[in-house]
């Protein structure tokens, strides 16, 4: 029997959706400080540190996902992911609401090695943050302003797609056969069928 059978799906709008990001950016913050100042200390950092990045990223998007409903934001905020008949999400699920979004980054994050991987410890160094961004891009493949206009589409499409929906379904969602809904009530408060007979008699 799946959830909708036994009580009704309560979709999450908008803004609980937004909170659970927000609070997922707030709980990655150490890990993105460390990112930055790691950078910001040594050219080859972000080198060393994609494959790390990669295999975390799909731990708290897929796994956290798969085994809890949801990532730390969503817990927090009271809402998580099902399927649209209700049921809990898998695997299968999880990797095709979250494969979008990775592939994007995963492009743009290769095309940001390669020039950092081209470039001289001294020039690196030389250059302050904001000049060392602009002349990444600068020596950026030609496929790198592609993925990034593409990911910004995608961005925007699933703002478009959330708002414009009853069920407030992002694109990953459709892609997924996902929803994301309240947290289900103590199902131990609510009185059971054999509760039911016991009161009748």
């Amino acid at each position: 029997m799946n959830v909708t059978e036994s009580e009704p799906l309560h979709y999450a709008g908008f803004w609980p959706r937004l909170g659970a990001l927000l609070l997922d950016l707030l709980i990655l913050m150490p890990l993105n400080a460390i990112f930055f100042w790691g950078m910001a200390k040594s050219r080859l950092f972000i080198v060393y540190s994609f494959i790390p990045s990669t295999i975390f990223s799909l731990f708290y998007s897929v796994y956290l996902v798969q085994r809890y409903g949801g990532t730390p934001g969503k817990l927090i905020v009271g809402v998580r992911i099902r399927r649209v008949d209700g049921d809990s999400v898998g695997y299968r699920e999880a990797i095709f609401r979250y494969m979008p979004e990775f592939v994007l980054l995963q492009l743009m994050s290769v095309a940001y090695l390669i020039p950092i991987m081209n470039m001289s410890d001294a020039e690196y160094h030389a250059l302050s943050f904001m000049e060392r961004s602009m002349r990444i891009v600068e020596l950026a493949p030609s496929w790198y302003p592609p993925a990034n206009i593409l990911h910004n589409v995608w961005v925007w499409g699933e703002l478009i797609v959330l708002l414009t929906n009853r069920k407030r379904r992002a694109l990953h969602d459709f892609i997924a056969g996902t929803v994301v809904v309240y947290k289900s009530p103590n199902k131990t408060t609510q009185p059971t069928a054999a509760d039911l007979n016991v009161m009748q008699s």
